[in-house]
């Protein structure tokens, strides 16, 4: 597709840091300009990643700092953070489900973008654990936590959050997208997006560019689009 869906309102859910931007950050620019609310919700603060010597201890505040300074790149103002989870070590558990059903009880999305918990054999890095771990919670949120009043019945009955039903999810690095959203013209503001995340990519200077035009124009190859255009790729699923 040459541009995607326009929900009101869209929940992106990621296990680190620049997840979001190195992912979707196109396709997220592209809703922001036609007037969608997106949130973001980070599992971790990424402590597990860098490419330098900046003390670990540091690395919490400073990659938060990078991930809402690239939110806005993108237009994403709204960006939310779960506790506890360490960098490396998210499992699928019930605890993370209600996390994450607390967090779409009360954005109310129309679709929820998040990791694909399948994991992609012939891109291994795409498919880091975490990543796995934080779509696979996702999942078991959307269906059936968040929509079924009986489910964690402490967000009803102590917080007052009423059960949504999500009806569409968008995962990232599936391995067998079934769409792709054209980005070209978005692209320069997912550069920006990433490029905040200095403590990620610092490393790769001027590559950062090159990388990241290869890929948008891989997958805009495999998908049909005309050359010279760049795309991100999902698979789509719907909910009854």
């Amino acid at each position: 597709m040459t541009s995607a869906p326009r929900p009101e309102r869209a929940l992106v859910v990621v296990a680190h840091p620049d997840d979001a931007d190195f992912g979707a950050a196109g396709t997220i620019a592209g809703w922001t300009d036609a007037g969608t609310v997106v949130t973001y919700l980070v599992v971790t603060a990424g402590e597990a990643g860098g490419f330098d010597d900046t003390p670990r201890d540091e690395m919490p505040v400073l990659r938060r700092r990078e991930q809402e300074l690239a939110a806005k790149e993108v237009g994403v103002t709204d960006v939310r953070w779960l506790t506890g989870y360490g960098d490396g070590e998210v499992e699928p558990t019930l605890a993370l489900v209600r996390d994450v059903s607390r967090v779409i009880r009360q954005v109310r999305p129309q679709l929820v973008l998040t990791a694909s918990p399948d994991r992609w054999w012939d891109r291994l890095p795409a498919s880091h654990p975490d990543h796995m771990a934080v779509g696979e919670a996702t999942t078991r949120a959307v269906y059936p936590a968040a929509r079924n009043a009986f489910a964690h019945p402490e967000l009803l009955q102590a917080e007052g959050l009423q059960p949504w039903t999500v009806p569409q999810m968008w995962l990232m690095a599936h391995p067998e997208p079934g769409i792709a959203v054209d980005i070209t013209d978005t692209f320069e503001r997912k550069l920006a997006a990433l490029r905040q995340h200095v403590s990620q990519t610092a490393h790769l200077g001027g590559g950062l560019e090159q990388r990241l035009r290869q890929w948008g124009g891989a997958v805009a190859a495999a998908h049909g689009l005309p050359a010279g255009r760049l795309a991100e790729a999902f698979r789509v699923v719907r909910i009854p």
